[in-house]
């Protein structure tokens, strides 16, 4: 019979191999991977009247009382993804104090760009609309994702143009957080890129590049020097954006990491492989306080 350690393992193989796949179903990880304590207290809440406009939330075991709120965005390429598959996300970061909405959004051939930003934006709304029903303060919001999530948490706080439509207050957001984040790929290369990105009448305004502006949400950026999905330039050059502007900014680059593993270090098992969890909560909480 097989031990639970090698069970772990194989899972952890699964859920690397279906992230390596454009972020495939990971539920065999979410379902046996060891999670935080903390409690799923809502799932399949509808935030639009499409199919995927829901999303879960997740709230400390020991009940939140006026909680900043994290809106998680998970990866993909723009097309595939699906929310109960990162349910350890949601946990983790219910367990640092967050009330933590996991979204599901409309992806490619549905939508493209912007799609997928009003999407975002919409599930924003949502969470600012029901976060007493949570123990959450709807004036303390903070965005993270990613790889294409983390474009989309990032372009939601420095793009103030989805939000206002939604209905919220861009100054609502008080941190973004972007993990292995492609915020500089221009010209268009991928297929996927291509697909999502290539009918915009304004290329260079669908890069975060082009919207960093004295006053955006502070950022925390994180990478891996070993990603060879999302390079770590991505980073660098957002990063030197803020600077200039005179955003906070903290940037991250794990050594030995790579574009899958940055993600997996947020659940529990993996979790010593880099301090990403500690270190990205520890920032988006000063500045929710």
């Amino acid at each position: 019979m097989s031990s639970p350690i090698v069970n772990l393992r194989l899972t952890v193989v699964a859920a690397t191999a279906a992230l390596t796949a454009a972020c495939s179903p990971l539920t065999l990880f979410a379902t046996l991977s060891p999670k935080d304590p903390a409690s799923r207290v809502s799932r399949g809440e509808a935030y639009g009247p499409n199919a995927r406009q829901t999303a879960d939330v997740y709230v400390p075991r020991a009940g939140p009382v006026k909680a900043p709120i994290a809106v998680f965005f998970y990866g993909g390429s723009w097309d595939s993804g699906r929310r109960q598959d990162y349910n350890w996300v949601g946990r983790a970061m219910a367990s640092r104090g967050f009330v933590t909405v996991v979204a599901d959004y409309r992806l490619y051939p549905e939508v493209r760009y912007p799609g997928f930003l009003e999407d975002g934006a919409l599930a924003v709304r949502w969470a600012v609309d029901n976060a007493a029903r949570f123990g959450g303060d709807p004036q303390r919001i903070v965005l993270l994702g990613h790889s294409a999530g983390a474009y989309n948490a990032v372009m939601l706080g420095l793009d103030g143009r989805y939000l206002t439509a939604a209905g919220v207050n861009p100054a609502q957001i008080k941190a973004v957080a972007g993990l292995a984040g492609p915020y500089d790929f221009l010209p268009l290369k991928g297929t996927s890129t291509n697909q999502v990105f290539g009918q915009s009448p304004d290329l260079p305004g669908t890069q975060p590049l082009a919207h960093v502006r004295p006053g955006s949400p502070p950022a925390f950026l994180a990478t891996g020097d070993a990603d060879k999905v999302v390079w770590p330039k991505n980073t660098t050059a957002l990063a030197k954006l803020y600077r200039e502007a005179g955003v906070v900014v903290e940037e991250r680059y794990y050594p030995g990491v790579d574009h899958i593993s940055i993600v997996l270090a947020l659940s529990r098992p993996l979790r010593g492989g880099a301090p990403v969890l500690d270190e990205m909560a520890d920032f988006l909480r000063r500045h929710a306080d």
